[in-house]
């Protein structure tokens, strides 16, 4: 067949086209793209894990690339606490929020705290463990997690894009920790002592989908209720749902209470600890009711610190006290803001104590540091209640321990004092030389009107004693040798640290007033004196002791001539401050102590320390330790030296 020359070029051009795409395919090999790629996955993939120890989960996905754009509504007209609020009328509480409410008797409020505002990934905790874990994709518009194959077994299915992403472990289930404070209660009619408390509110608890609205009028099974114990509820429970809560006032009577009055509370829910709390801890510092006279009174806690480098600069603690005869504390004792309405001694609204002095004063062996509260303005006669606290906010704040959020406010445990009968006892302290001198002392108010110009007078009549041992004391070669010394194991200071202590107590007795009932360590004293009335001791009592010097003077001849205080009991110091020194001191100087059952009156002058007794004999420390008030009587080795009192013998 002949071609025409047009169909010839034709033809050709074909033919060249051919061969130069043979040729082209096989020398170049190119790729072409498919309608859809994935990364192939091999048998040996290995996933190398970066150090999340060093990285935050911010850091982490930021270099992977890994936080995927995740779809959340926004509208500018509605907020998004709206846009979540709970279902039949519950208020949504959220963490370590308080809610503080007034309720009227016989009513009831529920809340709701929802699960998903601590388990959500906005809500996890950063300290949880992390791992690396990746995201399949199975279109376009699916994303499912699955873990990463980090062992290399190469268990993944094919066909399939892996994009590593970040995520916890294992979700924990939390704790919610609900508690809540009465600061108001409906007030009494009469003041009686007789009239009843107001009845303490109810916390209601449910986690069941089916019980949405907790209260009294629920089933049982369904919720658990605890009812405020003096004014204070404390209640913990799993998150792994949505938690309702009710708080539920109880009906009160027209005849007894005022209903006009309101309950008025605080209410907590936290996932880290209670916000509220009372009694029953391990940090519980103990209140010390150190002594008192007619109208003031000195507590202390227990040590604060563990060691002298532990600086505590600002006291942690406040203290309320209430007069026993008087009830409105009486159903709130265990609520912070409850104290703070109804006691009658306690922080003012502008921060001050008002009658109560607070200080910090370091002492002992290891001059480790203690919280003092001085109140004055006391009635006569009359047993007290102080409840220690520590306030909002407040912790210990020593070098090693940095100033934290503790809360809403600890209640510990209750301690009960008393105050004296206007009599012959006054009580003084901050002396300059007996500084550890902290208790009633005989006094008179005509004499010496207040208790500082009494303590001055002792203090410096102390002083005075001192320099005459001083020098007799510098005669003894206490830088000789240990061959030339007087004891190998005492030496000078020994002794006038022992004498200090002895003169102190000798030289300013301990207190207490006559009426108080005899026991075995208390002496009487000066009792041929008139009382501040006029009168005078019993004549059974004179006809009996009077003709015994112990009975009818003070143990320190001054006190009869320049106080005059009039007839007292003495609480007597114990024996070991005599014995330690008669250690301590060389024996040139003559130091003797009387031996019980001896013709030297032993038993007018010393005492003997006896276990479970909270008062039994006088020494540098001692204090009321009032049992069931959830105090430790401190041992004898930690309280010499920190809060003297006394220890007394005929000089």
């Amino acid at each position: 067949m002949q071609l025409s020359p047009l169909q010839s070029r034709l033809a050709a051009s074909v033919i060249a086209s051919c061969l130069l795409l043979v040729i082209y395919v096989v020398l170049l090999s190119p790729q072409f793209a498919f309608a859809i790629e994935f990364d192939p996955i091999f048998p040996d993939h290995d996933v190398h894990e970066p150090s999340y120890e060093q990285l935050d989960a911010v850091e982490i996905s930021e270099v992977l690339d890994l936080a995927p754009p995740v779809y959340e509504p926004n509208f500018a007209l509605f907020d998004r606490s709206i846009i979540g609020r709970a279902a039949g009328g519950a208020i949504e509480m959220t963490n370590n929020e308080m809610k503080k409410s007034n309720i009227a008797p016989g009513s009831t409020m529920t809340y709701v705290f929802q699960a998903s505002s601590v388990n959500g990934k906005a809500a996890r905790d950063r300290s949880e463990p992390l791992e690396l874990r990746r995201s399949v994709n199975t279109s376009q518009s699916s994303v499912a997690d699955v873990d990463v194959d980090v062992d290399g077994d190469g268990d993944e299915d094919d066909g399939t894009a892996l994009r590593p992403e970040l995520a916890r472990r294992k979700e924990s289930t939390k704790t919610l920790w609900i508690s809540a404070n009465t600061c108001l209660q409906p007030a009494r009619r009469s003041s009686d002592r007789t009239a009843p408390d107001p009845p303490q509110l109810t916390l209601y608890v449910s986690t069941s989908p089916d019980n949405t609205t907790p209260g009294p009028e629920q089933k049982e099974d369904t919720q658990k209720a605890v009812v405020f114990t003096e004014g204070a509820v404390m209640f913990n429970t799993s998150i792994d749902k949505d938690v309702y809560l009710s708080i539920s006032a109880p009906s009160v009577s027209d005849k007894d209470f005022d209903t006009s009055w309101q309950y008025n509370y605080e209410l907590v829910a936290s996932t880290d600890q209670y916000y509220f709390s009372f009694h029953g801890n391990n940090t519980d510092p103990g209140l010390i009711w150190v002594d008192s006279d007619a109208s003031a009174a000195l507590l202390q806690t227990n040590y604060l610190n563990n060691d002298s480098s532990q600086v505590i600069t600002t006291p942690p603690y406040v203290m309320f006290a209430h007069n026993d005869d008087n009830i409105d504390i009486r159903g709130v004792r265990n609520s912070y803001c409850g104290l703070s309405s109804y006691a009658q001694i306690r922080n003012l609204a502008d921060g001050s104590s008002g009658v109560m002095t607070i200080g910090l004063k370091n002492g002992g062996e290891q001059n480790l540091t203690r919280q003092e509260f001085y109140v004055s303005g006391l009635n006569v006669s009359s047993n007290y209640t102080a409840i220690l606290a520590r306030p909002p906010g407040k912790s210990l704040q020593t070098r090693q321990e940095d100033s934290s959020d503790i809360g809403g406010g600890i209640v510990f445990q209750p301690a009960n004092f008393s105050t004296k009968p206007n009599g012959a006892c006054t009580f003084i302290f901050n002396l300059t030389f007996c500084e550890q001198t902290q208790y009633a002392v005989p006094g008179n108010p005509q004499t010496f009107p207040n208790a500082t110009a009494l303590g001055n007078f002792y203090d410096d009549y102390v002083r005075s004693k001192w320099d005459n041992f001083d020098k007799v004391l510098q005669q003894t070669p206490c830088e000789a040798p240990s061959t030339a010394r007087y004891s190998l194991a005492r030496g000078c200071e020994d002794c006038k640290t022992a004498y200090k202590r002895w003169l102190c107590s000798v030289a300013i007795p301990r207190c207490e007033d006559f009426s108080t009932p005899d026991r075995r360590f208390l002496q009487m004293r000066n009792i041929g004196a008139t009382f501040p009335n006029g009168t005078k001791v019993d004549q059974d009592i004179l006809d009996k002791h009077g003709n015994s010097k112990a009975f009818l003077s003070s143990r320190n001849p001054i006190i009869d001539e320049v106080v005059k205080p009039g007839p007292y009991k003495e609480v007597l110091p114990c024996e070991n401050l005599c014995y330690e020194l008669v250690q301590s001191c060389p024996a040139s100087m003559g130091f003797k102590c009387p031996r019980p059952n001896s013709k030297f009156s032993f038993e007018t002058s010393y005492g003997q320390k006896r276990p479970h007794n909270s008062l039994s004999c006088n020494y540098p420390g001692s204090a009321h330790f009032i049992g069931g008030a959830g105090m430790l009587s401190p041992s004898w080795a930690g309280l010499v030296g920190v809060t003297g009192l006394l220890l007394i013998t005929r000089l």
